[in-house]
């Protein structure tokens, strides 16, 4: 629950707001500008950062979307929402070829009524697949890795702004996450999830 001070700081001249990492769960993921006196005269943390060209955005959970201080917050503050965890494979897929997209649904339509991007996250992770895909090896991964991407990115099609394809597959140190994805299908799996994600979705 968001208490009602925060969202008094949050209207108060950026300056003020820029400490705010995360404010009743809305966990920031935009960008967030530097407090001259341009951005100061900004209303919103959103229309501070239009000032440059920017969004500010928040990983949003859709079971939150109807208590109203948080609903509140996200509309007046926020021009780009992420869904916090209804688009990852777990959740879209629990069971082999058997899609559930009402979590992420419920996102994507709050943002379109109150004109706000949607940034899909993510179709490809080492983590959160569901436990069904630990059994496959090889060429049965990469098809299930393929045919989610397929129905995912096309069910959503038009509707996302960006998607996060391919989420950490790479170290600290820059050498490749020795995950399953890896293991099992090897160095030309990124270019594949690539390649189905812009198949799905061109645009």
């Amino acid at each position: 629950m968001i208490s009602s001070s925060p969202m008094r700081r949050a209207r108060r001249p950026v300056r003020a707001a820029v400490a705010i990492a995360v404010t009743g769960g809305l966990a920031v993921t935009g960008v967030i500008m530097s407090t001259g006196s341009a951005t100061a005269q900004a209303d919103t943390l959103g229309a501070a950062a239009a000032q440059s060209d920017r969004y500010f955005g928040a990983a949003v959970a859709e079971q939150f979307l109807g208590e109203a201080e948080y609903a509140s917050t996200l509309n007046a503050e926020f021009t780009s929402v992420v869904a916090e965890n209804s688009m990852k494979w777990d959740a879209t897929e629990p069971n082999p070829g058997q899609f559930n997209f009402s979590g992420g649904d419920q996102i994507v339509a709050h943002a379109q009524a109150n004109g706000q991007a949607v940034r899909g996250h993510t179709l490809v992770w080492h983590a959160q697949q569901p436990g069904w895909t630990g059994g496959l090896y090889g060429d049965d991964l990469r098809n299930a890795m393929i045919n989610h991407i397929t129905e995912t990115a096309g069910h959503y099609a038009g509707q996302i702004s960006s998607w996060d394809v391919v989420n950490e597959a790479f170290e600290e140190d820059g050498s490749r996450r020795q995950s399953n994805l890896q293991i099992e299908m090897g160095d030309t799996w990124i270019e594949e999830a690539f390649v189905a994600a812009d198949a799905a979705d061109p645009d």
